[in-house]
């Protein structure tokens, strides 16, 4: 796992931007690893919707979502990045979440500045805490880590409540407290990101999620600004609950799935995914 870190941190040293897609759960995760990613992204949301049925409003426990990026981690190679919410409580719950998560083997951690409970980054009615009480959090946060390669990114999500003069001047007072890259949610144009990156003198992700307040911008464009990281957070269960609507549709109205056949991963292929003549090699 140490290695794994080493790794991410010369990534984001590279000229190219790292393109982190998402996964909510281990297959998903293996997926973005058979495909050549360099990295994989848990995340929050997608947990909730995908494990849990429920929606990104914090109703996720530390334990919770600990326990599903370990099943991540122990899936793949890859250097993984998670989602942490709001840290779940105050400093000292900042402390043990940093704690936990680092001994399951991810790579890296984002908390927000929302108010807890939270809810989705892209919808109206956020809240955010005071700047001096996130310092404070992320001062512990890099404070907890063993490990200095750990990625502490600080989340901010004062764009969309308190306009994006704060947003800045929060991303540059987070930079200040220790953290490692600043995540600035919800940015509502290109231009915004652009001054952004600017402003803000440090390592930035780019959250590029779909039927948000943010445009959609390649990650080239986001290397071309000065980006080091861009998460495409839930693309990937979008993709998979429309292609399970249409299948459990057509079952329901025909009694068959035999159109849909095309278009599904194939034994064999999921077989080679999951490494399943691997295993069975070692009982035969």
């Amino acid at each position: 796992m140490l290695e794994r870190r080493k790794r991410l941190r010369e990534l984001l040293k590279k000229d190219n931007i790292l393109v982190v897609p998402g996964a909510y759960d281990a297959i998903s995760a293996k997926m973005v690893e058979n495909l050549g990613f360099d990295a994989v992204y848990m995340t929050g949301g997608g947990v909730c919707v995908a494990q849990y049925g429920l929606p990104d409003h914090g109703l996720l426990t530390l334990t919770e979502m600990v326990e599903c990026a370990s099943r991540i981690v122990k899936a793949v190679n890859l250097p993984v990045i998670s989602d942490a919410d709001t840290g779940y409580g105050g400093v000292l719950n900042v402390e043990r979440t940093v704690k936990e998560f680092e001994s399951t083997g991810v790579c890296g951690i984002h908390i927000e500045d929302q108010v807890s409970p939270k809810r989705c980054g892209h919808l109206q009615g956020k809240e955010v805490i005071t700047k001096e009480e996130m310092i404070d959090k992320i001062k512990a946060a890099v404070e907890a880590r063993k490990d200095k390669n750990f990625l502490i990114i600080a989340r901010t999500d004062a764009r969309t409540p308190l306009g994006f003069k704060e947003a800045v001047e929060r991303g540059q007072a987070y930079l200040g407290a220790g953290a490692d890259m600043i995540f600035p949610e919800a940015l509502e144009s290109r231009e915004e990101f652009e001054i952004y990156s600017k402003e803000v003198n440090g390592a930035l992700l780019a959250n590029m999620t779909e039927f948000g307040k943010s445009p959609y911008i390649s990650a080239k464009e986001f290397e071309q600004m000065g980006y080091r990281m861009v998460i495409f957070p839930v693309t990937t269960l979008r993709m998979a609950m429309k292609a399970t609507f249409h299948v459990l549709k057509e079952i329901k109205e025909t009694g068959s799935q035999k159109d849909s056949v095309p278009l599904m991963y194939t034994r064999d292929e999921l077989y080679k995914l999951i490494g399943y003549n691997e295993y069975l090699k070692k009982y035969v």
